[in-house]
Protein backbone atom coordinates (compact mmCIF):
# COMPACT_ATOMS: atom_id res chain seq x y z
CA UNK A 1 0.00 0.00 0.00
CA UNK A 2 1.45 3.59 -1.06
CA UNK A 3 1.97 5.76 1.97
CA UNK A 4 -0.96 8.99 1.82
CA UNK A 5 0.77 11.25 4.91
CA UNK A 6 -2.43 12.52 6.89
CA UNK A 7 -4.24 15.33 5.96
CA UNK A 8 -4.19 16.62 9.47
CA UNK A 9 -0.17 16.66 9.98
CA UNK A 10 -0.33 20.40 10.29
CA UNK A 11 -3.05 20.38 12.83
CA UNK A 12 -1.03 20.09 16.28
CA UNK A 13 2.53 20.41 16.20
CA UNK A 14 3.98 23.77 17.15
CA UNK A 15 7.13 25.03 14.51
CA UNK A 16 9.84 27.46 15.88
CA UNK A 17 12.09 29.89 14.35
CA UNK A 18 15.67 28.29 13.94
CA UNK A 19 17.43 31.50 15.91
CA UNK A 20 17.08 34.26 12.99
CA UNK A 21 16.91 32.56 9.93
CA UNK A 22 14.04 31.50 8.00
CA UNK A 23 13.76 27.86 9.10
CA UNK A 24 10.76 26.93 11.45
CA UNK A 25 11.28 23.25 12.90
CA UNK A 26 8.91 21.14 14.77
CA UNK A 27 8.88 21.44 18.66
CA UNK A 28 9.41 17.68 18.63
CA UNK A 29 11.78 16.41 16.21
CA UNK A 30 13.15 12.68 15.79
CA UNK A 31 16.04 11.47 15.98
CA UNK A 32 17.36 8.34 14.91
CA UNK A 33 20.57 7.50 16.45
CA UNK A 34 20.67 4.03 18.64
CA UNK A 35 17.29 2.92 17.54
CA UNK A 36 17.43 3.04 13.94
CA UNK A 37 20.09 0.41 13.18
CA UNK A 38 20.73 -2.77 11.42
CA UNK A 39 18.67 -4.46 14.16
CA UNK A 40 15.20 -2.40 13.45
CA UNK A 41 13.32 -4.14 10.54
CA UNK A 42 11.49 -1.68 7.99
CA UNK A 43 7.65 -2.38 8.78
CA UNK A 44 8.77 -1.17 12.51
CA UNK A 45 10.63 1.80 11.61
CA UNK A 46 8.11 2.88 9.17
CA UNK A 47 5.16 2.68 11.93
CA UNK A 48 7.12 5.08 13.54
CA UNK A 49 8.79 7.39 11.24
CA UNK A 50 4.67 7.72 9.58
CA UNK A 51 2.92 8.45 12.75
CA UNK A 52 6.08 10.67 13.66
CA UNK A 53 5.33 12.48 9.92
CA UNK A 54 1.65 12.12 10.64
CA UNK A 55 1.64 14.37 13.62
CA UNK A 56 3.25 16.81 12.34
CA UNK A 57 7.18 15.69 12.88
CA UNK A 58 8.69 17.31 10.54
CA UNK A 59 12.49 17.24 10.88
CA UNK A 60 14.47 13.63 11.13
CA UNK A 61 18.39 13.93 12.79
CA UNK A 62 21.04 11.48 11.65
CA UNK A 63 24.63 11.21 11.38
CA UNK A 64 27.28 8.88 9.74
CA UNK A 65 28.02 6.66 12.54
CA UNK A 66 23.92 6.54 13.58
CA UNK A 67 23.18 2.55 13.92
CA UNK A 68 24.57 0.02 15.23
CA UNK A 69 26.57 -0.60 12.85
CA UNK A 70 28.00 2.87 11.57
CA UNK A 71 25.98 4.16 8.76
CA UNK A 72 22.59 2.02 9.16
CA UNK A 73 20.30 4.19 10.05
CA UNK A 74 20.85 6.26 6.89
CA UNK A 75 20.70 3.07 4.70
CA UNK A 76 17.39 2.53 6.73
CA UNK A 77 15.93 6.17 6.36
CA UNK A 78 17.15 6.28 2.62
CA UNK A 79 14.72 3.18 2.42
CA UNK A 80 11.79 4.82 3.60
CA UNK A 81 12.35 7.87 1.94
CA UNK A 82 12.68 5.91 -1.47
CA UNK A 83 9.50 3.31 -1.18
CA UNK A 84 7.15 6.01 1.41
CA UNK A 85 8.27 9.81 2.12
CA UNK A 86 9.66 10.81 -1.27
CA UNK A 87 6.66 12.29 -2.36
CA UNK A 88 6.90 14.87 1.07
CA UNK A 89 10.87 15.60 0.41
CA UNK A 90 10.15 19.25 0.39
CA UNK A 91 8.16 19.31 3.65
CA UNK A 92 11.10 17.49 5.87
CA UNK A 93 13.49 18.71 7.01
CA UNK A 94 17.04 16.09 6.97
CA UNK A 95 19.83 16.65 9.00
CA UNK A 96 23.23 14.75 9.25
CA UNK A 97 27.06 15.32 10.85
CA UNK A 98 30.20 14.01 10.82
CA UNK A 99 33.10 14.43 13.93
CA UNK A 100 33.04 11.00 15.18
CA UNK A 101 34.37 7.75 14.11
CA UNK A 102 33.36 6.17 11.31
CA UNK A 103 36.00 3.79 9.41
CA UNK A 104 39.33 3.29 10.23
CA UNK A 105 42.15 5.12 9.28
CA UNK A 106 43.43 8.50 10.36
CA UNK A 107 40.39 10.08 7.56
CA UNK A 108 37.23 8.95 9.24
CA UNK A 109 37.35 10.52 12.55
CA UNK A 110 37.63 14.39 13.87
CA UNK A 111 37.32 17.21 11.69
CA UNK A 112 39.74 17.60 8.65
CA UNK A 113 38.01 18.79 5.23
CA UNK A 114 38.86 15.26 3.82
CA UNK A 115 36.90 13.52 6.49
CA UNK A 116 33.55 16.17 6.39
CA UNK A 117 33.46 16.18 2.96
CA UNK A 118 34.44 12.33 2.21
CA UNK A 119 31.11 11.79 5.04
CA UNK A 120 28.74 14.30 3.70
CA UNK A 121 28.52 12.22 -0.12
CA UNK A 122 28.66 8.84 1.50
CA UNK A 123 25.79 10.53 3.76
CA UNK A 124 23.41 11.38 0.66
CA UNK A 125 24.44 8.10 -1.06
CA UNK A 126 23.22 6.38 1.66
CA UNK A 127 19.94 8.13 1.97
CA UNK A 128 19.47 8.50 -1.51
CA UNK A 129 19.28 11.75 -1.22
CA UNK A 130 20.83 15.15 -3.69
CA UNK A 131 21.15 17.24 -0.29
CA UNK A 132 20.76 17.42 3.49
CA UNK A 133 18.75 20.12 4.84
CA UNK A 134 21.36 21.05 7.74
CA UNK A 135 25.05 19.58 8.45
CA UNK A 136 26.67 19.59 11.24
CA UNK A 137 30.46 19.40 12.70
CA UNK A 138 29.31 16.45 15.12
CA UNK A 139 32.10 17.68 17.43
CA UNK A 140 34.94 20.19 18.29
CA UNK A 141 38.19 18.64 17.56
CA UNK A 142 40.99 20.59 19.24
CA UNK A 143 43.42 18.98 16.75
CA UNK A 144 42.09 20.46 13.63
CA UNK A 145 42.47 24.37 12.68
CA UNK A 146 38.85 25.54 13.22
CA UNK A 147 39.38 27.35 9.50
CA UNK A 148 39.36 24.06 8.26
CA UNK A 149 36.24 22.63 9.39
CA UNK A 150 34.27 25.37 8.92
CA UNK A 151 35.55 25.71 5.93
CA UNK A 152 34.81 22.05 4.78
CA UNK A 153 31.10 23.14 5.99
CA UNK A 154 31.04 26.36 4.22
CA UNK A 155 31.98 23.98 0.88
CA UNK A 156 28.77 21.54 1.67
CA UNK A 157 26.73 24.60 1.30
CA UNK A 158 28.27 26.70 -1.58
CA UNK A 159 27.92 23.33 -3.64
CA UNK A 160 24.48 22.54 -2.63
CA UNK A 161 25.17 19.40 -0.46
CA UNK A 162 23.83 21.30 2.63
CA UNK A 163 21.18 23.88 2.16
CA UNK A 164 22.02 25.01 5.87
CA UNK A 165 25.08 24.23 8.55
CA UNK A 166 25.22 24.13 11.66
CA UNK A 167 27.94 22.85 15.18
CA UNK A 168 26.75 19.98 17.89
CA UNK A 169 28.21 19.93 21.45
CA UNK A 170 30.77 23.31 20.51
CA UNK A 171 31.17 24.97 24.30
CA UNK A 172 30.64 28.80 23.77
CA UNK A 173 34.20 29.87 23.02
CA UNK A 174 34.32 28.02 19.61
CA UNK A 175 30.57 28.13 19.55
CA UNK A 176 31.53 32.12 18.88
CA UNK A 177 34.66 31.28 16.81
CA UNK A 178 32.86 28.77 14.43
CA UNK A 179 30.37 31.57 14.28
CA UNK A 180 32.76 34.14 13.37
CA UNK A 181 34.64 32.11 10.95
CA UNK A 182 31.15 31.21 8.93
CA UNK A 183 30.64 34.42 9.23
CA UNK A 184 33.63 35.89 7.14
CA UNK A 185 32.73 32.82 4.37
CA UNK A 186 29.33 34.30 3.96
CA UNK A 187 27.51 31.21 5.50
CA UNK A 188 25.22 31.77 8.47
CA UNK A 189 25.89 29.31 11.23
CA UNK A 190 22.45 28.09 11.27
CA UNK A 191 22.04 25.92 14.32
CA UNK A 192 23.82 24.25 17.50
CA UNK A 193 23.02 20.60 18.90
CA UNK A 194 24.17 20.40 22.44
CA UNK A 195 23.37 17.93 25.44
CA UNK A 196 20.83 19.27 27.26
CA UNK A 197 18.67 18.44 29.78
CA UNK A 198 17.03 18.96 33.57
CA UNK A 199 19.83 17.17 34.78
CA UNK A 200 22.60 18.27 32.55
CA UNK A 201 22.96 22.04 32.42
CA UNK A 202 26.58 22.82 30.94
CA UNK A 203 24.96 24.92 28.13
CA UNK A 204 23.74 27.43 30.81
CA UNK A 205 26.47 26.69 33.30
CA UNK A 206 29.19 28.10 30.51
CA UNK A 207 26.25 30.03 28.68
CA UNK A 208 26.66 28.71 25.61
CA UNK A 209 23.01 29.14 25.39
CA UNK A 210 23.64 33.27 26.02
CA UNK A 211 25.91 32.79 23.51
CA UNK A 212 23.38 31.47 20.56
CA UNK A 213 20.95 33.86 21.34
CA UNK A 214 23.48 36.82 21.29
CA UNK A 215 24.01 35.57 17.82
CA UNK A 216 20.96 34.53 16.14
CA UNK A 217 22.29 30.20 16.51
CA UNK A 218 19.08 28.15 16.67
CA UNK A 219 18.96 25.47 19.48
CA UNK A 220 18.11 22.38 19.20
CA UNK A 221 18.74 19.91 22.37
CA UNK A 222 19.63 16.29 22.42
CA UNK A 223 18.73 13.99 25.37
CA UNK A 224 16.02 15.85 26.38
CA UNK A 225 15.41 12.36 28.49
CA UNK A 226 18.93 12.16 29.62
CA UNK A 227 19.35 9.02 27.41
CA UNK A 228 16.35 7.56 29.26
CA UNK A 229 17.00 8.68 32.99
CA UNK A 230 14.36 11.06 32.66
CA UNK A 231 11.91 8.18 31.53
CA UNK A 232 11.31 7.20 35.02
CA UNK A 233 12.27 3.64 34.15
CA UNK A 234 15.42 3.49 36.01
CA UNK A 235 13.88 4.25 39.26
CA UNK A 236 14.73 0.56 40.59
CA UNK A 237 18.74 -0.45 40.10
CA UNK A 238 17.82 -4.06 39.73
CA UNK A 239 15.42 -3.47 37.31
CA UNK A 240 17.43 -2.85 34.32
CA UNK A 241 15.91 -4.91 32.05
CA UNK A 242 15.46 -4.16 28.62
CA UNK A 243 16.78 -0.68 28.96
CA UNK A 244 20.27 0.68 27.66
CA UNK A 245 22.13 0.36 31.10
CA UNK A 246 21.55 -3.44 30.46
CA UNK A 247 22.55 -3.59 27.18
CA UNK A 248 25.46 -1.91 27.87
CA UNK A 249 25.05 1.02 24.93
CA UNK A 250 25.99 4.53 25.92
CA UNK A 251 24.42 4.98 29.00
CA UNK A 252 25.90 2.56 31.75
CA UNK A 253 24.48 1.39 34.68
CA UNK A 254 27.07 3.30 36.61
CA UNK A 255 26.08 6.59 35.53
CA UNK A 256 22.39 5.82 37.81
CA UNK A 257 24.09 7.21 41.02
CA UNK A 258 21.60 6.90 43.97
CA UNK A 259 21.63 10.86 44.05
CA UNK A 260 20.69 10.92 40.21
CA UNK A 261 17.51 8.40 41.12
CA UNK A 262 16.71 10.38 44.17
CA UNK A 263 15.88 13.64 41.67
CA UNK A 264 14.06 11.87 39.32
CA UNK A 265 11.81 10.37 42.25
CA UNK A 266 11.13 13.98 43.30
CA UNK A 267 10.29 14.66 39.78
CA UNK A 268 7.78 12.35 39.43
CA UNK A 269 6.00 13.88 41.92
CA UNK A 270 6.01 16.87 40.22
CA UNK A 271 4.96 15.21 36.75
CA UNK A 272 2.42 13.65 38.50
CA UNK A 273 0.87 16.84 40.30
CA UNK A 274 0.94 18.14 36.62
CA UNK A 275 -1.03 15.37 35.06
CA UNK A 276 1.63 14.88 33.28
CA UNK A 277 4.50 11.58 32.10
CA UNK A 278 8.19 12.00 33.39
CA UNK A 279 8.72 12.25 29.89
CA UNK A 280 6.66 15.13 29.43
CA UNK A 281 7.81 17.25 32.38
CA UNK A 282 11.07 16.78 31.14
CA UNK A 283 10.62 17.87 27.80
CA UNK A 284 8.29 21.05 28.60
CA UNK A 285 11.30 22.14 30.71
CA UNK A 286 13.65 21.84 27.73
CA UNK A 287 11.10 23.60 25.66
CA UNK A 288 10.55 26.27 28.00
CA UNK A 289 13.75 28.17 26.97
CA UNK A 290 13.09 30.91 23.88
CA UNK A 291 16.70 29.78 22.72
CA UNK A 292 15.61 26.08 22.25
CA UNK A 293 14.28 25.64 19.05
CA UNK A 294 13.34 22.00 19.47
CA UNK A 295 13.95 18.74 21.33
CA UNK A 296 15.26 16.09 19.85
CA UNK A 297 13.69 12.69 20.85
CA UNK A 298 15.00 9.34 20.86
CA UNK A 299 12.45 6.24 20.58
CA UNK A 300 12.23 2.67 20.27
CA UNK A 301 8.79 1.79 20.59
CA UNK A 302 5.62 3.33 18.83
CA UNK A 303 4.38 4.27 22.67
CA UNK A 304 7.28 6.21 24.11
CA UNK A 305 6.63 8.59 20.20
CA UNK A 306 3.11 8.86 21.85
CA UNK A 307 4.27 9.41 25.18
CA UNK A 308 6.60 12.50 23.56
CA UNK A 309 4.00 13.73 21.74
CA UNK A 310 1.63 14.01 24.49
CA UNK A 311 3.49 16.65 26.17
CA UNK A 312 1.98 19.34 23.16
CA UNK A 313 -1.01 19.24 25.78
CA UNK A 314 0.94 21.49 28.17
CA UNK A 315 3.82 22.97 27.30
CA UNK A 316 3.75 26.00 29.92
CA UNK A 317 5.84 25.84 33.28
CA UNK A 318 5.26 28.51 35.75
CA UNK A 319 7.85 30.11 38.22
CA UNK A 320 6.93 28.09 41.05
CA UNK A 321 6.93 24.63 39.13
CA UNK A 322 10.31 25.61 37.77
CA UNK A 323 11.56 26.42 41.23
CA UNK A 324 10.26 22.99 42.76
CA UNK A 325 12.07 21.36 39.56
CA UNK A 326 15.50 23.16 40.74
CA UNK A 327 15.02 22.15 44.17
CA UNK A 328 14.31 18.61 43.11
CA UNK A 329 17.20 18.26 41.19
CA UNK A 330 19.77 20.37 42.82
CA UNK A 331 21.94 17.06 44.15
CA UNK A 332 21.33 15.17 41.30
CA UNK A 333 23.01 17.57 38.81
CA UNK A 334 25.19 16.03 36.12
CA UNK A 335 28.39 17.39 34.05
CA UNK A 336 28.28 16.38 30.86
CA UNK A 337 29.86 19.37 29.15
CA UNK A 338 32.06 18.32 25.90
CA UNK A 339 35.58 17.90 26.20
CA UNK A 340 37.97 20.22 25.02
Amino acid sequence: MTYRASDDRYGEMPYRRTGRSGLMLPAISLGLWQNFGGSRDYPSAFEMLGYAFDKGVTHFDLANNYGPPPGSAEELFGQVMARDFRPYRDEMVISSKAGWPMWDGPYGDHGSRKYLIASADQSLKRMGLDYVDIFYSHRFDPETPLEETMGALAQLHRQGKALYVGISSYPAEQTREAHRILKEMGVPCLIHQPSYSILNRWIEDDDTIGVCDELGIGMIAFSPLQQGILSGKYNRRDDLGGTRASENYSLNASRLEPRVLDAVEKLGAIAEARGQSMVQLALAWVLRRKEITSALIGIRTLDQLKDCLGVLDNLSLDDAEIAAIDAAVKDGLTDNRPQV
